[in-house]
């Protein structure tokens, strides 16, 4: 689908860098922890000191097949690690090992959904690189971490097929998605182990000539990258609609002003003089080896998305919303099963549950609420034991407790109230404290119905059986 905007079609394209989960860097042994102290995951390796030289980690190799495959790629038999020659003070080589010619993934693809549509996005390639470190500057003093020095990366790299800065979000989203599934990465923005680089263009509606190509460098919020694009095409547009020239560049993001402020020139590709690494042999992976991995391809988010609208009867919002985390889906299909009524797990996890979480600020592994306690209070209701009013008195309870709903309900005496004098009494003693509403019902406005029933609830505590109180009112209404 086109978007347009003030006469123009933004192109954009995103390089969606990957940190693999490795525990050591990809040409050392040096360690990965993000808590690590200042410097403390170094080596001559990570420094850049003259004499050291790289050593491939199988691990890295076998991550970055898993996640071509899973992105549709062609994995390459042999691929080549190249050095990218430029200085910055993080960068203590002088240059990144990389990969230029021959990429390790290239050629896939990913369906990107949107609310009214859906477009196939092309993946051209997905490399290998080393991180750099990371640079704080203090006034006229700046200080250098190379913890992040050579910590592996696998660089996935869209094809300028996103049209407009939701596209754009969404795409990110998938991506994360993906790697989270496949447990090739931890998906922590917060801590850059994904970080996007957006590359992004204006042309006038119906040219067919793409505007001059700027990079919006490390954006770690996918918020960040729509308000990001919408500010940078809106920069673009005005300076082409004053006669003025956009200059290949790379830009910085600012959060706080909502604006993007030049980083540096953007370099071509034969300005980093790749060449092959004399320090590192072709990588060669044997096509068993390749289809070995591909044995070990999780089901993925949107396939998952399928099944749970196609066999378990699910709405696609529904499965969308539970298919965004692999641990909130995971725990969905178990209490699904052990309790045998997808909707209603499926609605108690996106609104108890999801509730609790974000109340809590913690992810649903680290709560004392199983799949089995969850299906077990959904079944209490089922079985007609509790209402759902009281299942939800107790939720707080078995979430923060882990103890089991039955207990709770017989400590707290919140069990059903299904004997029929009881109910009788109950309603009985409504209907002679609401003459009037009695008066209307019986002159057919039935609307009243409801009114007695919220009393009687009320009146029994939420305990009273929502059947049996449906019925034994009609009766007594309509005598």
């Amino acid at each position: 689908m086109a978007y347009e905007i003030r006469g123009y079609e933004p192109t954009i394209g995103i390089e969606i860098h990957v940190q693999l989960n490795t525990n050591s860097k990809i040409f050392s042994s040096d360690g990965t922890e993000f808590a690590a102290g200042d410097n403390e995951n170094i080596s001559t390796v990570s420094a850049g000191l003259p004499g050291s030289l790289p050593v491939l980690n199988k691990k890295v190799v076998e991550l970055a097949i898993k996640t071509g495959l899973a992105l549709q790629c062609n994995i390459r038999t042999k691929s080549v690690f190249a050095r990218k020659n430029y200085f910055y003070p993080d960068l203590p080589k002088g240059y990144q090992i990389s990969q230029y010619e021959e990429p390790i993934c290239e050629n896939g693809y990913i369906m990107l959904k949107m609310p009214e549509y859906e477009k196939k996005i092309n993946i051209v390639r997905a490399h290998l690189e080393e991180d750099a470190g990371k640079s704080t500057h203090h006034g006229d003093v700046t200080l250098l971490n190379y913890n992040r020095a050579g910590v592996p990366l696998l660089e996935i790299v869209s094809g300028p097929d996103l049209s407009s800065p939701q596209e754009a979000a969404e795409y990110g989203k998938i991506i994360r998605q993906i790697v989270r599934y496949l447990d090739v990465c931890d998906g922590n923005l917060e801590e850059g182990s994904l970080r996007c680089d957006c590359n992004v263009s204006v042309k006038r509606v119906g040219e067919k000539k793409l505007g001059t190509k700027v990079e919006l460098k490390n954006i770690n919020s996918f918020r960040f990258i729509e308000k990001a694009i919408e500010f940078e095409i809106d920069r673009q547009i005005d300076l082409v609609e004053r006669n003025e020239k956009i200059i290949q560049e790379t830009r910085l993001y600012d959060s706080d002003k909502n604006r993007t402020y030049s980083m540096r020139v953007k370099e071509d590709a034969q300005d980093y003089r790749y060449f092959p690494d004399p320090d590192l042999l072709p990588i060669r992976i044997p096509q068993n080896k390749i289809e070995d991995i591909r044995k070990t391809l999780p089901e993925l988010p949107q396939q998952r998305q399928v099944r749970f609208t196609g066999q378990l009867g699910l709405p696609e919002y529904d499965a969308m919303v539970l298919t965004d985390e692999k641990e909130i889906a995971n725990f969905f299909e178990e209490t699904a099963k052990a309790c045998g009524n997808p909707k209603a797990a499926s609605n108690w996890i996106m609104t108890e549950v999801m509730r609790e979480m974000k109340q809590s600020q913690m992810g649903i592994g680290q709560s004392k609420l199983t799949p089995v306690l969850l299906a077990e209070l959904i079944s209490l209701i089922d079985k007609q034991v509790i209402s759902g009013k009281i299942a939800k008195t107790i939720f707080g309870d078995v979430w923060a407790t882990g103890k089991n709903p039955q207990k709770l309900i017989d400590e707290k005496g919140l069990g059903q109230i299904s004997d029929d004098s009881v109910i009788e009494k109950i309603i009985d003693d409504v209907l002679g404290a609401n003459e009037k509403n009695v008066a209307e019902y019986k002159s057919g406005k039935t609307k009243v119905f409801g009114f007695f029933v919220g009393q009687i609830m009320k009146l029994s505590k939420g305990q009273a059986s929502p059947d049996k109180v449906n019925e034994i009112l009609k009766r007594k209404l309509d005598q």
